[in-house]
């Protein structure tokens, strides 16, 4: 392996909080010369905020290490929809990871908004929210979405996404989601080019076996499944494929990779 990606929740933390060995691992990886980018479908913090958090903690990383769904998102739009009035529905401020994105308020009237934007769940995600955003797209309103994770794992135990909201605006609007973050191809992508990789040269390592694992092995990547986080037994089993490796945590990661003394062998 030439690169590494790694999710962050779920795999180098809960609610933040660092895992047994993840620090350690990471600083072992990095110790090793192996490029490493942190790949997270969290939309709550903005990656200068996510950074801080990590450093903070231990973990050798900074800004520029980690890619979010909000800045591929924020690349996906200026590129296929330039200009686009859009209405965004997330719980946290990511506006910053949001450069050159076109935010218009909660009162903007049905027929002016050209995109629905959903991040990641929270209080935000109430009813009036909700119904404001399905006649939107009945008006003819695109919607795209930063990932279409079902729930995730927090020191309170497992808590509802986005993706559950999303299904029923897809329903209801008969429409479907253009997906910018984990499980597209496209996110994968954009982290392999900042680290100069090739998908045979890479591994991802995460906890949601469909949107982490298995969607990087359908992009080429090496999977690498942990059972920390969001894994449940039930959910591995009933999943559309087999990751390539599973390990009990990111703490076993470097021995899964070969590295003996800072070295990847």
């Amino acid at each position: 392996m030439r690169a590494v990606l790694v999710d962050i929740d779920g795999v180098l933390t809960v609610s933040w909080e660092p895992l047994p060995g993840a620090v350690e691992a990471l600083r072992e990886i990095r110790a090793a010369g192996l490029p490493c980018a942190l790949v997270t479908n969290t939309t709550s913090r903005t990656r200068a905020s996510i950074a801080g958090t990590l450093a903070g903690a231990g973990f050798p990383v900074t800004a520029e290490d980690i890619l979010t769904a909000p800045a591929v998102t924020a690349a996906y739009l200026a590129e296929r929809c330039p200009g686009a009035r859009c209405l965004l529905l997330n719980s946290g401020d990511v506006v910053a990871d949001l450069e050159g994105v076109r935010l218009v308020g909660a009162d903007a009237a049905e027929g002016t908004v050209d995109v629905v934007l959903v991040g990641g769940a929270g209080p935000e995600f109430g009813y009036e929210a909700l119904d404001r955003a399905f006649g939107h797209l009945r008006h003819g309103a695109r919607l795209v979405a930063m990932h279409r994770n079902l729930f995730w794992r927090t020191d309170r135990g497992l808590r509802l996404d986005a993706g559950a909201f999303l299904a029923g605006l897809e329903q209801a609007a008969r429409t479907e989601a253009e997906v910018t973050g984990k499980p597209s191809a496209a996110f994968f992508e954009a982290a392999l080019r900042r680290l100069g990789a090739g998908a045979d040269d890479a591994v991802m390592v995460g906890d949601d076996i469909e949107s982490d694992v298995l969607a990087a092995q359908r992009a080429g990547l090496t999977g690498v499944l942990v059972r920390t986080g969001k894994y449940l037994p039930q959910t591995h089993r009933a999943a559309s494929g087999e990751p390539d490796h599973v390990v009990d945590s990111f703490a076993d990661v470097p021995a899964l990779l070969g590295l003996r003394n800072g070295e990847a062998r």
